[in-house]
């Protein structure tokens, strides 16, 4: 899953901190939604793993209340989300690419987020988390409660099998996305990508993530 929608600006388009936002109403909404279709479909999880920022600790737990699941949260900081710079200081002219360029087709390992980490430097950490969780038999079913630009991580890989990263598979808040391994790297099967389950068909959606939070901090600039 990603998280649930959260507030990353205030009304004059001023940063908050985004180690430390949490859910807003909408998002705590689209976190029971989504576990309200797991309930539906009765999946039932062996392990959760979120990373360490409280967006996704909050969302896992608003599922596990839905699903009725006694399961502890484990927190695993590399898979945090891409880390971007500081936006006071990227010049005004290339505000928009930093904004968006991670998430605009097929991305090259040296594009910088927000003038931050790059994405080269995301899959450096990611993708061996993820072979460290495939790597352990212990589980059948487990829900990876993450960000956007993690899930397109692993999901490009999961596509490709190689060390691409593909920005434009949108992650809406609150989606879940399917996916089966086996026991070889490359076997994975991609079953489903950004179902969200108060809005499925995202009828209203015209904008990106990143498009959306590019005009609510230029109120401030």
């Amino acid at each position: 899953m990603r998280h649930g929608s959260v507030t990353y600006f205030d009304a004059a388009g001023k940063p908050y901190l985004p180690e430390t936002v949490a859910l807003d109403e909408e998002g705590r909404a689209q976190a029971s939604a989504a576990g309200q279709s797991f309930a539906a479909a009765n999946v039932r999880f062996d392990r959760v793993i979120a990373s360490s920022l409280p967006r996704t600790v909050e969302t896992a737990r608003r599922v596990l209340a839905e699903t009725g699941q006694d399961i502890a949260v484990d927190c695993w900081p590399e898979l945090d989300e891409i880390r971007g710079g500081r936006l006071s200081r990227i010049p005004d002219a290339e505000l928009r690419n930093a904004f968006t360029g991670v998430f605009e087709g097929m991305v090259g390992a040296d594009q910088r987020f927000l003038g931050g980490e790059s994405v080269g430097e995301l899959l450096d950490r990611v993708h061996p988390a993820i072979a460290c969780l495939r790597a352990d038999p212990h589980w059948d079913t487990v829900l990876l409660v993450l960000h956007g630009g993690v899930n397109c991580a692993i999901l490009s890989l999961a596509l490709t099998g190689q060390r691409l990263f593909l920005g434009a598979l949108a992650q809406s808040a609150g989606c879940i996305n399917a996916l089966d391994v086996g026991p070889d790297h490359a076997d994975w099967v991609v079953r489903f990508v950004n179902y969200a389950p108060p809005a499925p068909l995202h009828g209203g959606a015209r904008t990106t993530t990143m498009e959306v939070l590019f005009e609510q901090y230029m109120k401030s600039r």
